[in-house]
């Protein structure tokens, strides 16, 4: 297996720079699908996603042109309180003992951000929410894990 270490520091690094990041959009093979690439040496993170407020999505982290580990997302927006530049925020605040999405939790002003992760990047499911006070106005199931 691949240095697991390099390749989650790769992720975080890459999800801060696409779509958390605001990153630009690159055309996609699919139709009306949303793509986000970066890239670093020999490694490559593709972002494929379908949006709305209904969405679902995967990342796939590549070396040398191999995929070695992935991540599928489907999520929706329960509330017009939804703020998607707070949820870029918190996946900004991604971190090497936490790879996934965002941290276990993130607050800032009105909003909280919760996520949580049965498993390790070899294998998980996990569960993210926004709340905007008291009321839950996002949620989002997400899995993966190591691509063999």
């Amino acid at each position: 297996m691949q240095n697991q270490n390099e390749l989650l520091s790769f992720r975080v690094e890459a999800g801060a720079n696409t779509y958390a990041g605001y990153g630009a959009e690159f055309p996609s093979s699919r139709p009306n699908a949303h793509e986000l690439k970066y890239q670093k040496g020999d490694w490559l993170y593709i972002d494929s996603y379908f949006s709305g407020s209904h969405f679902c999505g995967e990342e796939v982290v590549y070396k040398n042109q191999v995929p070695l580990w992935s991540m599928n997302y489907c999520g929706r927006v329960l509330d017009e309180t939804f703020s998607g530049d707070f949820l870029k925020e918190a996946l900004r605040q991604a971190s090497l003992e936490h790879p996934y999405r965002g941290p276990d939790i993130y607050k800032s002003g009105e909003f909280t951000y919760k996520s949580s992760v049965e498993g390790s990047p070899e294998w998980f499911q996990g569960f993210e929410e926004i709340f905007y006070g008291d009321k839950k106005c996002y949620e989002c199931f997400f899995h993966g894990g190591m691509i063999k």
